[in-house]
């Protein structure tokens, strides 16, 4: 089972250990971002940057992955309970 915060985090239910809402932009911006120079860098044949870019686009999509299961699991502990974007 997946909690909305790791077990020896120091946030609790009322100041969360991170803000997810927050992570999520923060993961998809940088996933647009990261494949929109990838795709620049292989059309301009910057093989190199390209494939780090591809790396560090995976990156943002395990993050994001990882960001939607605790905020799933902040939903299932609080139900109704709207947040933020920096809680």
């Amino acid at each position: 089972m997946t909690r909305s915060q790791p077990r020896r985090a120091r946030g609790t239910v009322g100041h969360a250990y991170s803000a997810l809402n927050l992570r999520l932009a923060l993961a998809l911006f940088g996933l647009v971002t990261m494949t929109g120079v990838a795709v620049v860098a292989f059309a301009a044949h910057v093989i190199w940057l390209g494939v780090v870019c591809v790396i560090l686009a995976v990156v943002a999509v395990v993050d994001l992955i990882i960001i939607q299961r605790r905020r799933a699991a902040r939903h299932r502990e609080e139900p109704g309970a709207r947040h933020s974007l920096f809680e």
